[in-house]
């Protein structure tokens, strides 16, 4: 792979997600920064991702963890410069890794030049870059993103005597999308980056962005129609750069932001993701059937993201009313503070999988086994765990835990000045779990899931070929195959806490069928295929047609 040029790039990648404030300060100061960044681009080549996902690092408040932008064309300075961006952008491509930031378009935060100059002069462009309503009782109103710590979607102005409209935080106005001379800012933030470095983007809350707004609640009049802009921007500045859509709507629409294959190259696959991990956690498979009932075919017009858990709550919302319920119980901490907005879990997977390193590789080899573009969260390939006594997301964002030295191994600071506290209690304490103690263990999760990303590597018909979900005869093992005209890739993975010996047709001589990976064993034989799987086993099967 390269950097140049190199269109679909994205379809056969891994990417690494991470927030710069909590993955390596190098100065000392208790913040993260790019310079930290470059100093661990070693180990990111070990783990072999292609792409590293960067969350907000634009000067912000953070309210919100910067999701609360107050400047989309410049850096934090205390991560860093945009020097430090762009030679962190210089040194990954050196080994072809990819980069895409995080951009937020749908609102900004209350300290924007833009909404500042908005409240100061209502005569002002910048006033109509906002929704405002002089009579919010007769304003369209819907439920806020965040209903469980913001009462609706109109907060007052006290220098307007006006009222504007957020989807979410009151710190958060929206932006009036719809706007031409907002576009037209969106579209320049958008060079802006791909001429530093970037080579792609996420864009954050790209749902409510199509979502009725201000007053009237009016909408886009051609939603796909700003995307497919915003992909045209930055294909003319980089041919091969590439735009990722957050949008968790339902599952009927979610091929519409595709755009007829002009829009969004990748979306967030959030139905597989919830099914995936609750079916893992419940020694289940009927969740991934399920999931692949209610999804749309997007054959042709592009490619899923796919991941285990990202750096939000695990919102359960795509699961059946009754498993929602089960899910809340099953998995939530014993005082409940672990349930957030009513709709998830402030938990990481080990916190999920109670720490059990092998179901968290059962996880992994599921996510990395199956067809769409795999998107790890920094920290999860070591097994680190949430730190309740931080509010709201901030649980799952504590820094990433290096070694068994002051601070994880992430900042030589006082622990008082961190960005965030190191986990340095309990099962999932720094001392306990961190990368420097199984980086060298061969049997260590960090092995696991970087052997996993390997074979991943090693076998690029897994987007090319044709899935199938094989039955294997118990509800608790999950068998599926990837067909391409060479070759077939046969996956087994046992969910249960109990032997399975699942037998099913397979057509393929032994001769042609070697073991990729895994811990589980098989024999082939008479037009048949037998695994042998312990607890939480999986195995890989290649065969050459």
């Amino acid at each position: 792979m390269t950097t140049t040029d190199d269109d679909g790039w994205h379809e056969d990648a891994v990417v690494y997600s991470i927030d710069v404030k909590t993955f390596d300060d190098s100065d000392g100061d208790g913040w993260g920064d790019f310079q930290g960044v470059i100093d661990r681009l070693d180990y990111l080549d070990e783990l072999g991702v292609d792409c590293l996902w960067l969350r907000p690092f634009y000067p912000s408040p953070l309210r919100d963890n910067g999701y609360d932008v107050a400047d989309y064309r410049a850096v934090d300075d205390r991560l860093g410069s945009l020097a430090d961006f762009q030679e962190l952008c210089e040194r990954a491509h050196d080994r072809d890794i990819r980069i895409l930031t995080d951009l937020v378009f749908n609102h900004t935060s209350t300290d924007h030049e833009w909404f500042q100059r908005a409240r100061e002069d209502p005569e002002s462009k910048y006033h109509d870059y906002y929704l405002w309503s002089s009579h919010p009782e007769a304003a369209y109103q819907t439920v806020n993103i965040f209903p469980d710590r913001e009462d609706g979607v109109w907060s007052y102005d006290d220098a307007t005597y006006k009222h504007y409209f957020h989807q979410f935080y009151s710190h958060q106005p929206d932006l009036n999308v719809a706007h031409p001379a907002v576009q037209e800012e969106i579209f320049d933030v958008l060079r802006f980056w791909i001429q530093q470095g970037a080579d792609g983007f996420r864009i954050d809350a790209a749902h409510p962005m199509q979502l009725p707004k201000g007053h009237h609640g009016h909408t886009l009049d051609d939603p796909m129609g700003l995307f497919k802009r915003m992909r045209r921007v930055v294909r003319e500045e980089q041919g091969d750069a590439i735009l990722l859509a957050e949008a968790d709507d339902e599952p009927r629409h979610l091929d519409h932001y595709f755009g007829d294959g002009e829009a969004f190259d990748l979306l967030f696959n959030f139905v597989l993701n919830v099914h995936l991990t609750y079916g893992v956690g419940v020694e289940d498979t009927w969740p991934l059937y399920r999931a692949e009932e209610v999804l749309p075919d997007i054959d042709g017009l592009g490619q899923w993201a796919t991941f285990l858990r990202n750096h939000d709550e695990w919102n359960l919302l795509k699961l059946p009313d009754e498993t929602i319920e089960h899910a809340r119980e099953y998995f939530g901490d014993d005082d409940g503070d672990s349930w957030i907005f009513d709709r998830g879990h402030r938990l990481r997977l080990a916190d999920l999988y109670d720490a059990d390193h092998d179901r968290i590789e059962l996880a992994h080899s599921l996510l990395l086994s199956m067809p769409g573009t795999p998107v790890l969260l920094s920290g999860d390939e070591i097994g680190m765990g949430a730190d309740l006594s931080l509010p709201e997301r901030e649980s799952v964002r504590t820094p990433m835990q290096w070694d068994d030295s002051k601070n994880a191994g992430f900042s030589s600071t006082d622990p008082s000045d961190l960005y965030n506290p190191v986990v340095d209690e309990g099962r999932f304490s720094y001392e306990q779990i961190n990368v420097a103690d199984q980086r060298d263990d061969p049997d260590s999760l960090l092995s696991g899931v970087q052997q996993l990303v390997s074979a991943r590597d090693d076998y690029p018909g897994i987007n090319d070929g044709d899935y199938t979900i094989v039955d294997s005869g118990h509800k608790d093992v999950f068998l599926h195959r990837i067909d391409t005209a060479e070759r077939v890739l046969f996956c087994a993975h046992n969910l249960a806490d109990e032997y399975r010996e699942p037998v099913c047709g397979f057509e393929m001589p032994d001769t042609a069928t070697e073991k990729v990976i895994g811990t589980g064993g098989y024999h082939v034989e008479d037009g048949g295929v037998t695994f042998l799987l312990d607890p939480g086993d999986y195995v890989w099967l290649d065969a050459e047609r």
